[in-house]
């Protein structure tokens, strides 16, 4: 019998807490997938990133799943032209965070900002994830105007058509 120590666990803990190889559990760190710390030469995990991973994502809403469909749109022109999506997606930043002042939506707000600050990768992630914080941020999005009108509604027609309007 496997005693699993709490707070910081091991691969091998992990692994069988997830039910999986170790192997599979150093992949999942190293794509990120899994935060953890080495200590030595050696990764460790938090257990409530180890749960975190466990639990169910809860399923997209269809107004969520459109989102999601139109800030994938936003990525690919992110992937194309980085500079003028985060120039526009900084410059929305600007004015939304005058008339926002004081509000949830600017804590929100000040997420993207820390994101935009971090590179095309991590606004990447948030453009495209099903994470919690990435559908919360998503709905606070500072990407108007990066998708041209005909380009929108392109998307949205191709949201409807691929019967993804029914789900949830």
């Amino acid at each position: 019998m496997v005693t699993i120590s709490s707070g910081l666990l091991t691969t091998g803990e992990v692994a069988t807490l997830l039910g999986t190889s170790r192997q599979q559990v150093v992949n999942l760190c190293e794509r990120g997938d899994l935060p953890f710390v080495m200590i030595g030469k050696h990764r460790r995990v938090e257990r409530s990133a180890v749960e975190a991973l466990r639990r169910p994502k809860p399923k997209l809403t269809r107004d969520q799943l459109k989102s999601l469909w139109l800030h994938q749109a936003v990525a690919g022109s992110l992937v194309t032209d980085p500079d003028a999506v985060l120039s526009k997606a900084a410059d929305n930043l600007d004015r939304l965070l005058v008339q926002h002042q004081g509000t949830m939506t600017e804590v929100w707000l000040m997420r993207w900002r820390d994101k935009l600050s971090e590179g095309p990768g991590a606004v990447l992630k948030m453009l495209t994830s099903e994470d919690p914080e990435a559908v919360e941020l998503r709905q606070n999005s500072p990407f108007a105007g990066v998708l041209s009108q005909p380009q929108r509604q392109q998307v949205l027609k191709a949201f409807t058509r691929s019967g993804w309007e029914n789900a949830a």
